[in-house]
């Protein structure tokens, strides 16, 4: 079992999310959290792994937040296919490309950001679209805001998807956040 950390909440150690992953889902699920040296995947099992793997970018904290935002939404069909099936279009989406990727992208980072506050992360939204004509990303971002930010109140007023809900409780309690989290958090403004 994990120890609490001692230091400040911003010197979040990917370790002890991947251990606390673990211990949450390991037996009951699986599925093991994994720091990847390259782009965030998630794989299921295979003829060389016997459990699926949710690997994130990098070893970054934020990147391992939303690999798992994925998983937590993710039906048991989806949970059986390379990155739960979904396909990926690098930066330089037309309109309609982005707005297609918004719309897969608002429950997961909506997830994210609940999971994020838990523990004490500060949450950034992501159209993942650095090429994209500016003037359009920069519309449709307000948009997107809008749909997060409102899904994220639909979650925080009516419950997590079960697995989100068992890790958002998990790590209130590790980090010591159950009174510090409240609707405050999750308001149009910080987006």
């Amino acid at each position: 079992m994990l120890v609490m950390p001692t230091g400040s909440s911003d010197t979040l150690k990917t370790a002890d999310l991947i251990q606390l992953f673990d211990d949450l889902f390991f037996s009951a699920q699986n599925t093991r959290l994994i720091a990847g040296d390259s782009e965030p995947v998630y794989l299921p099992s295979d003829s060389e792994y016997a459990y699926d793997r949710i690997m994130f970018a990098h070893g970054f904290y934020a990147s391992a937040l939303h690999e798992i935002s994925h998983w937590c939404i993710a039906g048991a069909q989806r949970r059986r296919l390379v990155d739960f099936g979904y396909w990926y279009e690098p930066d330089g989406r037309s309109a309609a490309q982005q707005r297609e990727f918004e719309q897969v992208e608002i429950k997961p980072q909506a997830v994210e950001w609940l999971l994020s506050e838990a523990c004490g992360r500060r949450f950034y939204i992501s159209t993942d679209n650095l090429d994209g004509d500016p003037v359009e990303v920069a519309a449709g971002r307000k948009a997107f805001a809008l749909a997060v930010w409102q899904q994220a109140c639909h979650y925080y007023h009516h419950g997590l998807p079960e697995r989100a809900e068992v890790l958002k409780n998990a790590l209130l309690d590790y980090y010591q956040r159950h009174e510090i989290f409240s609707a405050d958090l999750f308001v149009l403004e910080r987006l």
